[in-house]
Parts: structure tokens; C-alpha cells; sequence
């Protein structure tokens, strides 16, 4: 048994054309949609980045009990269990965040890895003579910017050509792999590319695929902020929109790199392949740009997924069963033949192709501390905080993204007693700010309105979703102040 996964970062369904869209140039994406299955109904768990990569390890939630931040000692990692059952694993990535205080434990469970450099704010190259970047660069008020736009800045001029960009040498190293143990059996290779997360930067000649001027605007801008689109900012959201496009239509060239090796080696008889994203990216679509500050909606949420599960073929299917992050763990564990931890949640996706009524009835999903969402595939109802409180990160590393939590946080740590899914070992407790009410609950008939354009008022509806979130936080062991604040 062997498989795949290629993982972009930030995919937006809405802009795929096996989703609808009809003017990004993703050919690729929609030849593997004709060799594979499509999961129509396929949702995040934990956002952003490393939130979503603990749970493809774990297979379950991460956002009830803390938010960015390393595997912890006490969790199931798939790509471990996978290696240690004899399954050769082998990661292959630009995704920098691994390279963190915050992310750092994740390579290390696979068997080997390598990294390609230079993606966003990569601290990679130097240049000491360059100590601002220049004002037309991602200008502030515009673009986000900030500490890392100076070393974005510097590493661009080290990525003046396609081969020299860092998902380009990921895919090239996937590759290698490939070409190197396409005839061997029992390994899984992840191919995770950071592209298109933002900054939206790519070579002209994916630029030159839509009739849009790059340079009309006289800035350097491919770096959307991450807040509300303010009036009159119809042009910029039109240049991020085709900005993003272009970077969509790299990722589609280096996508169809890995089908044209499987169509080569003859792998599509013997290899699973999972093709998805963390989570999506908002374009203008209900007002914002980007992730982390709107609520979130289907843009961000419902998330494009392709599977190609060799025992069961279904090229061209449609797959309607409600599936999310959690379930890539179990999924590759069950098609390697190995039994799935008692404290993963997911489900294996292979069975949802014979009947969809195995996937779930409700799930949930959120960033930390934020909006506690929940969907059962026709509704969507994101619940605010109704009662204020004072949230707590359940953790055995004191880290962020970049750094480690403040000494004033620290000062204040308890020792907690742990969870079920901890094994009985003892947790930091870290105050992690006050909760307080008063952000709008929102409720969606996705059927009646699938572009979420008009929250619905159902009382009934609200009702019995607020209970689907009650018992699914129950089933996931949620804190007792998660309760408190979220539940009346």
C-alpha cells in the first residue's frame, strides 16, 4: 500500500473549476477531479495553519483547548504510528511555520524530511544593507505588513525565476521521491506546498494567464490585510482577486507534475492519493479580506477535497457525506490496515465513497477562543460567547508562532490535572484573556441560501444546533469555562 497527500495552504474552493469556477486556469485541478472523488460537503476543524496540522495528526479537535502551538507529547501522530508499523514516511515542505516555536514538532514524527526556504516571512536570506523594505512594497494600510514584509522583501530577490521558487522545489523534491520509490511498497509521501497563502507571488508567466494589469496600481501588492474591505476598494480587491488567481494557476501547473508521475509509474492501481488544503481565504467575498476576523463563513470553511482511494475507485464522483480535518488520520491509518486510536474523533473517508451516510451528522469548527461553529451539512450556526469568562490554553509547551507566551501569562500558570485524551498527564494552564458576550450569533440555511448572503431567524433551528454544539463539546472533553461561556 502506498499514498499521497498533497497539501496546498489557504485554497479557496469558490476559485477551482471542479467547484464552479470558471475563469481561474486550473486545468489540473479539474483532471483530478475526473480520476477522483469530490467531497462536496468537506469542512476545516481547527484554524489556521498549525491548529489544522495537529488535527491531521491526532484526528481530533484542536481549538477547545488551545490555539497555535507544537504537538504535544501526549498526542496520537499518525505519520509516528504510520512509521512505526513499518510504513516509511516522508515529508516534503516550504511551509515555514514548521521551522517555529510553535510548530516544531511535527517533522520530526515522520521518517524523513526535507524543507525547501524563502516562503512569506521566512527568515532565510540576508541583506544587511536593506533595513526597510521599500514604501511601495506591500504598502501598510493596504497590505499586512509588519516584522516579517522586510524578510519577504530580501528573499525575493534569491526567487527571480520559477525553478527557485520554494513550492517548486518542494514539488521538485516530492518528485525525486517519487521517482525514486514509485516500485517500492508501504510509504506515505505529504507534498505540502504553502502556496497560495499570501503573499500572492508568482513568476509573469502566470500572471500573463489573465487579462488583468499587475501594474496599474504602481505598488508591489500581493499581501492582502487582514480586515474588512473599506469603500472604494474595488480595484484592490479585484488585483487580490487576480493576484490569488495566478498563484492558484502555479499550484495547478506543480499538481499536475504529481498526476503526470502517477500516470508514469503506473500508481493509480496501488496508490492512495488525497489531494486538500487547511482552510480557505476570503477575496472580498462578505465584505473581508483573508482569515482570522470574520466569522467563518463557507469561503473559509467548506474547503475543496479530492480522494482517490485505489480499493474503491469512483473517478468522477461526487461525494456528499460531511467530512472534515479530523478524519485524514483515521483515513490513512484504516488504508494501511492499522487500528485507529480510541481518542481520534474522525472517521475514515474511504467508506463515505460506498455510502455517505457514514460520514458525520454534525461537526464543528473554530479558531480558539473565538466563534464556536458547528454544521450538519444543511445548517450552519456560529455561536458567540454568551457569558463572559476567562479563557484558559490546556498545554505542555508555553509557545505562540513565533516566540513563547509572555511572562505575565506565565506568572499566572496553574497546573491542571489533564484530560481523558492527555492520559492522565498533568497540563499548563494558561490564562489566555477575558470572554465577553455580545458578537451577534449567525445561523445559515445552506440549502435556501448556500453563499450565506442572508443569516437566518429560527428559533427551533438555533435550538437544536446550540445542542449539537453542547454535545459534540461534550464529546470532545471541552474545558468546564468553555461551557460557561458558550452555553447558557
Amino acid at each position: 500500500m502506498k499514498a499521497i497527500m498533497v497539501m496546498f495552504d489557504s485554497l479557496n474552493r469558490h476559485l477551482l473549476p471542479p467547484y464552479g469556477c470558471d475563469w481561474v486556469k486550473a486545468p489540473n485541478f479539474q483532471r483530478l477531479a475526473e480520476k477522483s472523488a469530490v467531497f462536496d460537503n468537506f469542512y476545516v476543524g481547527s484554524m489556521p495553519c498549525m491548529p489544522a496540522r495537529r488535527e491531521i495528526h491526532t484526528g481530533r479537535y484542536n481549538f477547545l483547548h488551545r490555539s497555535w502551538g507544537p504537538l504535544e507529547p501526549f498526542d496520537d501522530s499518525m505519520p509516528q504510528i504510520l512509521r512505526d508499523h513499518g510504513v516509511y514516511t516522508h515529508l516534503v515542505s516550504d511551509h515555514y511555520h514548521y521551522w517555529e516555536d510553535g510548530g516544531a514538532t511535527y517533522h520530526n514524527r515522520y521518517s524523513s524530511w526535507e524543507i525547501a526556504r524563502g516562503q512569506e516571512g521566512d527568515q532565510w536570506k540576508a541583506d544587511v544593507a536593506v533595513r526597510e523594505p521599500p514604501d511601495n512594497f506591500n504598502p501598510a494600510g493596504l497590505a499586512k505588513r509588519g516584522p516579517h514584509t522586510l524578510s519577504d522583501y530580501v528573499n525575493r530577490q534569491w526567487l527571480d525565476a520559477e525553478e527557485k521558487m520554494p513550492q517548486t522545489v518542494t514539488f521538485d523534491l516530492g518528485l525525486q521521491f517519487l521517482d525514486k520509490n514509485h516500485a517500492q511498497d508501504n510509504w506515505f509521501l505529504t507534498v505540502e506546498t504553502f502556496d497560495p497563502h499570501e503573499p500572492f507571488f508568482t513568476q509573469s508567466q502566470y500572471r500573463d494567464l489573465y487579462n488583468h494589469d499587475f501594474d496599474a496600481l504602481g505598488l508591489t501588492l500581493d499581501w492582502p490585510p487582514y480586515r474588512k474591505v473599506e469603500e472604494g476598494e474595488g480595484k484592490i480587491v479585484e488585483h487580490f482577486r487576480q493576484s490569488y488567481a495566478a498563484l492558484v494557476s502555479m499550484c495547478d501547473r506543480q499538481l499536475g507534475r504529481i498526476l503526470d508521475a502517477m500516470d508514469r509509474h503506473g500508481m493509480w492501481e496501488d496508490t492512495m492519493l488525497i489531494v486538500n488544503t487547511d482552510h480557505g481565504f476570503m477575496l472580498g467575498e462578505h465584505g473581508w479580506f483573508a482569515k482570522n476576523n470574520p466569522p467563518l463563513y463557507n469561503e473559509i470553511a467548506n474547503t475543496p477535497f479530492f480522494l482517490w482511494d485505489p480499493r474503491r475507485g469512483r473517478p468522477g464522483a461526487r461525494c456528499s457525506a460531511l467530512a472534515q480535518t479530523i478524519d485524514l488520520a483515521p483515513t490513512l491509518l484504516e488504508y494501511f490496515g492499522l487500528p485507529i486510536p480510541p481518542d481520534m474523533q474522525g472517521l475514515p473517508l474511504g467508506p463515505m465513497l460506498d455510502d455517505p451516510a457514514r460520514g458525520h451528522q454534525a461537526i464543528l469548527f473554530g479558531y480558539f477562543g473565538r466563534h464556536i461553529n458547528a454544521t450538519d451539512g444543511r445548517h450552519v450556526y456560529m455561536r458567540a460567547p454568551v457569558n463572559p469568562g476567562q479563557a484558559y490554553e490546556y498545554t505542555l509547551f508555553p509557545t505562540r508562532m513565533r516566540g513563547f507566551v509572555k511572562p505575565e501569562a506565565l506568572a499566572r500558570v496553574e497546573l491542571h490535572d489533564g484530560f481523558g485524551f492527555t492520559r492522565n498527564h498533568r497540563l499548563l494552564k494558561i490564562p489566555a484573556g477575558q470572554r465577553e458576550p455580545g458578537q451577534p450569533h449567525l445561523l445559515f440555511d445552506l440549502a435556501r441560501d448556500p453563499r450565506q448572503n442572508s443569516p437566518l431567524e429560527d428559533p427551533e433551528v438555533e435550538r437544536r444546533m446550540s445542542g449539537l454544539i453542547h454535545r459534540l463539546m461534550r464529546e470532545n472533553q471541552a474545558p468546564p469555562e468553555v461551557f460557561r461561556i458558550y452555553i447558557d
